[in-house]
C-alpha cells in the first residue's frame, strides 16, 4: 500500500502517477460510485461536519421511544487489528467492485490500517471486510511507531501510534485522506494518503515535512518522532488541514497547522502556533473547525504568550486561521485574561473542541463556542474574537466561569441547545437564543458522567433528539430535550457491554446504527431483531376458555422486516394462570411462530409476552370476561347490630359471580327483609363492574334476629343476612313479681323482688342497671344495684330491717322518671 496508484476521476483529472490500465478498469465502477453517494445520511467527518457540531439532524430511524433495553442493543462486530481512536465513518451506497453497493462504515487503527466493513451488518460474506488498506512493510523495515520511536506512552495509554486522527471523505471524487504514522528503519514519519473509498487503493501520498520561519530568523523544522495527529482532518474548500500536538508530554516543538491540496497533495500552507517557545499543542477533539466562509479555528494547549506584543507564540489561545492571501496565519484571536495562570497549572484549551454555531439574530451573529480543563465556556464573536485583555475577559461575548466542568471533549450543538460533558459533571444543555447563551443550563442530566468522550446527537431536524455519550464502560443515550436517560449498554446482559476503548474515542451514528470503536473491533449498535405481533392480539373470551384465534407473532429483522426461521419463541402470561399450547415454538420459514392460549380462571387484562433471545419482546393483551352467572353471596354487611328504628352502620353488599367468583355486572338482585319489618333503601340494585349491589337497611320497632335476603329470579342461590336489632333506651319499669310480702324482723323475705325494664316499644332492655332501696328503713339488699338480663328483668333479695312496721322498697332506672315500688310488711 505504500505505492501510488492512478485513477482518474469522471471529469478526467488524474492524479499525480498515470496507469492507463488501472484508468480503465476503475473508471466505469469509480463513475457508478459517485452516482450512488445519495440517498441516506452519510458522516464524512470528524463530529460530522465541518463546524464540528457532532448532530446528525437526519436521523429516521433512532427515536427515544425506541431506544431501550428491549428494542435497541448489540447488533454485530468486526474484529480489527488495532486501537480505534478516530471517529468512525459512513457513506452510504458505495459501489464495491465484485461485491455491489454497500453503505459502508470506514475505521483506522492504531496499526496504521483503515478498514472498510459493510456497515449494516456482518453476515456471510460481509463477515470479512470490504477491503483494507495498511501502511506498514515489516519485510522492509516500515512498522507502527512504538516503543522508544512513541514518546510518552503513558499519557494516553496507547502501546502504539500509527492513525490517530479521525479521516475525512470527499464523497464527490470518492476519496478518503488519511494521515499514517511509521517507523521507517528508525525514522519516525507521518504520510497523509488519500485512499478509493471503494477500494482501498492509494491514489496518492505524500510526507509530511515543514518548516516554518519565525520573525527572529530561527526556522522550525516539523519532527514526527514527537507529533500526533489527534485533531480529526479537515477538508474544506480543496484543502486537506491537518493538526498536530505532541505525544502527550512536553518533548518538543509540536504545535503545527499544515494544509494540503486536496487533488494533487501538495503542501499549500504551514502554521506554527508558539515557533519561539515551542509547546502550543494542537490536540483538540473533534478537529479544526471551519466556518462557510473557509476559515478555521483551533485551540493551543499551554505555551507562552506573546502575540500581544507583536510575538507570534500563542500558547493557551483560540486561533482564526485562513489562507486569504496564500499564507495559512493566524486573523484574530482569543487568549483568556489568566492565559499565564492555565499553561502554568497545565489546564489546557486545547483539551476541548470548538465548536461553530450557526448565524444567530442579534449583535453578533457569527459565534465559536470553546472550553477547556478549568471548565469555563467561552462565546466568542467570530468577527471579532477579543483577543487578549489582562484585565478579564469582558471584551467577549459571554464567558461561564468553571461551568461544564473539566472538558476533555466537544460540545455539541442541536435545536439551540448546546451541550457539554465535563469529567465527572452531569451533561449540560444551554439554551441559545439572540446570539446568547443561557446563563445557567436549561437542562442537565441526573448524575454525573465520566467525561472523556465527546457526546453526539441523532435527530430528525428538530425532534426525536437523543444524545449519545461514551463513558466508562458503557455507551449511553439520553433524551436530548430532558436529558433522561434512555439506555445504556450494561443495563443488559454482557452481550451489550462494551469492550476497553480506546483513549478519546467517540461514537458516529447513522441511518439507525451507532457505531463505536473499540481496542481491538468496531462495534455497532441499533434495533435489534424483533417479534412482531402479527395474529390474535385483542382478544376477549370467557374465563377459563380458549381464545378463538391463535397468538402469532413473526420474527423479523430491526431494519427491513426480513423473517427470522428458526428462532425459539417463549410465550408468558407472567405466571397470572392461563395455559399455553405450546408455551415454545420455532419460528418457520416465513418466521411465523403460534400458539393457543386459554385464559385464566379469573376475569381480568392479561398480558401476555412473547420473547427470543436476541429479539425485541412483543406484549399481547387479552381479556377475561366472567362466566355464567352461579352464586349470590354475601361480600360485606353481614352479622351488624343496630337499635330500633336506626340504619345499620353498613349497607347490606351482594356479590353475583360466576363459578370462578368472578363478579358480573348488570344483574338485578332483589332484597326483602320478610315479615319482620323495617325499611329497606330500595327493593333492587343492579349489580357493578365488580359484581356488586348493595342496599341499606333500617331496623323496624322490634328487637331481635332479622333476616335479609338478596335474590336473583331464576337463581336457587341466595345472599343471607343476619342482623341484630337491639331495643331502643329505657322508658318504663314495672314490678314483675316480690310485692306484698310479710316477714319477721332481720329475715331475707321469701322471694327477691323482680322488676322489668322496657323501651318505648315494649321491648325488654337488657344490660340496664335497676337500683333498689327501702328509703332508710334499715333492711339490706343482696346488691342494691343489679343490670337486667337478657329479658330485662332485674332481681333483688330482701332482707327486713330489725323494727316492725311497712317497708317501701322502690325499684328506679335512670332515665325513667316514675318508680315501681314494692311493699313490705314487717312482724
Amino acid at each position: 500500500m505504500r505505492n501510488v496508484r492512478s485513477l482518474r476521476d469522471c471529469s478526467g483529472s488524474s492524479f499525480a502517477s498515470r496507469n492507463s490500465m488501472a484508468v480503465a478498469i476503475l473508471l466505469l465502477y469509480f463513475c457508478f460510485l459517485v452516482a450512488q453517494v445519495h440517498g441516506q445520511v452519510s458522516v464524512l467527518t470528524s463530529r460530522n461536519d465541518n463546524a464540528r457540531t457532532g448532530a446528525n439532524n437526519s436521523e429516521t430511524l433512532l427515536t427515544p421511544a425506541n431506544v431501550n433495553s428491549n428494542n435497541f442493543g448489540f447488533l454485530f462486530s468486526q474484529p480489527v487489528d488495532g486501537y480505534i481512536v478516530g471517529q468512525p465513518l459512513y457513506l452510504s451506497n458505495v459501489f464495491i467492485p465484485g461485491a455491489g453497493s454497500h453503505n459502508v462504515v470506514y475505521v483506522a487503527t492504531l496499526h496504521d490500517s483503515v478498514y472498510a466493513f459493510d456497515a449494516d451488518g456482518n453476515a456471510g460474506p460481509n463477515s470479512a471486510p470490504l477491503w483494507q488498506a495498511n501502511f506498514t512493510d515489516p519485510a522492509n523495515g516500515i512498522t507502527t511507531a512504538s516503543g522508544a520511536f512513541l514518546p510518552c506512552p503513558g499519557v494516553t495509554g496507547f502501546p502504539e501510534a500509527g492513525i490517530v486522527s479521525t479521516p475525512v471523505i470527499d464523497a464527490n471524487t470518492g476519496t478518503l485522506y488519511v494521515v499514517a504514522k511509521t517507523n521507517e528503519n528508525g525514522t519516525v514519519a507521518h504520510h497523509l494518503y488519500a485512499l478509493d473509498v471503494a477500494t482501498g487503493q492509494q491514489k496518492a501520498s505524500i510526507l509530511v515535512t515543514a518548516t516554518y520561519t519565525a520573525n527572529s530568523g530561527k526556522v522550525i523544522t516539523f519532527n514526527s518522532l514527537h507529533q500526533m495527529n489527534r485533531p480529526g482532518l479537515l477538508l474544506s474548500n480543496g484543502k486537506i488541514y491537518v493538526a498536530f500536538g505532541s505525544n502527550g508530554c512536553n518533548d518538543g516543538n509540536y504545535s503545527w497547522v499544515l494544509a494540503y491540496d486536496a487533488t494533487t497533495l501538495q503542501q499549500v500552507g504551514t502554521f506554527n502556533a508558539a515557533p519561539g517557545k515551542g509547546l502550543a499543542s494542537i490536540w483538540q477533539s473533534g478537529g479544526p473547525a471551519a466556518d462557510d466562509l473557509g476559515n478555521l479555528y483551533v485551540s493551543t494547549s499551554e505555551s507562552t504568550f506573546n502575540a500581544n506584543v507583536g510575538g507570534q507564540d500563542y500558547g493557551s489561545s483560540i486561533l482564526k486561521l485562513n489562507q486569504s492571501t496564500g499564507k495559512l496565519d493566524v486573523a484574530d484571536y482569543f487568549t483568556p485574561y489568566n492565559q499565564s495562570s492555565l499553561s502554568a497549572r497545565d489546564l489546557d484549551i486545547s483539551s476541548c473542541g470548538v465548536l461553530v454555531l450557526p448565524d444567530q439574530a442579534g449583535a453578533h451573529p457569527h459565534l465559536l463556542v470553546a472550553s477547556g480543563k478549568e471548565g469555563t465556556v467561552y462565546v466568542l464573536d467570530r468577527d471579532n474574537m477579543g483577543r487578549f485583555n489582562a484585565a478579564g475577559d469582558t471584551q467577549i461575548v459571554q464567558e461561564f466561569p468553571l461551568a461544564a466542568g473539566p472538558m476533555f471533549s466537544s460540545p455539541v450543538y442541536w435545536n439551540n441547545t448546546v451541550y457539554f460533558s465535563g469529567k465527572y459533571k452531569p451533561i449540560k444543555g444551554y439554551g441559545l437564543s439572540g446570539g446568547l447563551l443561557s446563563s445557567v443550563p436549561i437542562v442537565q442530566s441526573a448524575q454525573n458522567q465520566p467525561g472523556g468522550h465527546a457526546p453526539s446527537i441523532s435527530a430528525n431536524g428538530n425532534t426525536n433528539g437523543i444524545l449519545w455519550v461514551i463513558g466508562g464502560p458503557q455507551l449511553s443515550a439520553f433524551d436530548a430535550v430532558t436529558l433522561a436517560k434512555l439506555y445504556a449498554t450494561n443495563q443488559l446482559a454482557t452481550r451489550d457491554a462494551l469492550p476497553p476503548m480506546a483513549h478519546f474515542s467517540t461514537q458516529t451514528i447513522a441511518n439507525g446504527r451507532v457505531y463505536v470503536g473499540t481496542q481491538a473491533s468496531l462495534r455497532v449498535y441499533g434495533l435489534l431483531p424483533k417479534l412482531l405481533a402479527t395474529g390474535g392480539n385483542g382478544q376477549t373470551a370467557t374465563v377459563f376458555t380458549a381464545l378463538s384465534v391463535p397468538l402469532q407473532v413473526k420474527a423479523a429483522t430491526g431494519y427491513s422486516g426480513g423473517a427470522i426461521s428458526g428462532a425459539t419463541v417463549a410465550f408468558s402470561d407472567g405466571g397470572k394462570g392461563g395455559s399455553f399450547n405450546p408455551s415454545s415454538v420455532i419460528t418457520d420459514g416465513q418466521g411465523l411462530a403460534s400458539t393457543t392460549y386459554t385464559l385464566p380462571k379469573t376475569a381480568k387484562t392479561v398480558t401476555i409476552t412473547a420473547s427470543s433471545p436476541g429479539l425485541a419482546k412483543v406484549t399481547f393483551t387479552e381479556t377475561g370476561t366472567p362466566g355464567s352467572p352461579r352464586w349470590v353471596l354475601v361480600q360485606s354487611g353481614n352479622q351488624q347490630t343496630a337499635p330500633v328504628t336506626t340504619m345499620l352502620p353498613l349497607p347490606l353488599i351482594v356479590k353475583v359471580s360466576d363459578s370462578y367468583g368472578n363478579g358480573i355486572s348488570g344483574m338485578t338482585v332483589n332484597f326483602s327483609a320478610g315479615t319482620f319489618g323495617g325499611t329497606l333503601s330500595a327493593s333492587s340494585g343492579v349489580t357493578n363492574s365488580l359484581g356488586r349491589a348493595s342496599v341499606n337497611y333500617t331496623t323496624s320497632t322490634k328487637a331481635g334476629k332479622v333476616t335479609i335476603l338478596g335474590t336473583i329470579t331464576g337463581m336457587t342461590s341466595r345472599a343471607q343476612f343476619t342482623e341484630t336489632v337491639t331495643a331502643g333506651p329505657a322508658t318504663s319499669i314495672v314490678a314483675i313479681s316480690g310485692n306484698g310480702q310479710t316477714a319477721a324482723a332481720n329475715t331475707p323475705l321469701p322471694s327477691p323482688f323482680v322488676a322489668r325494664v322496657s323501651d318505648q316499644y315494649g321491648n325488654p332492655v337488657p344490660g340496664t342497671s335497676v337500683g333498689f332501696s327501702d328509703g332508710g328503713a334499715g333492711g339490706t339488699f343482696a346488691a342494691n344495684s343489679v343490670t337486667t338480663d337478657s329479658t330485662g328483668t332485674a332481681s333483688a333479695a330482701y332482707t327486713t330491717p330489725p323494727s316492725p312496721g311497712q317497708v317501701t322498697v322502690a325499684a328506679t332506672v335512670a332515665g325513667v322518671a316514675t318508680a315501681v315500688n314494692f311493699m313490705v310488711s314487717v312482724q
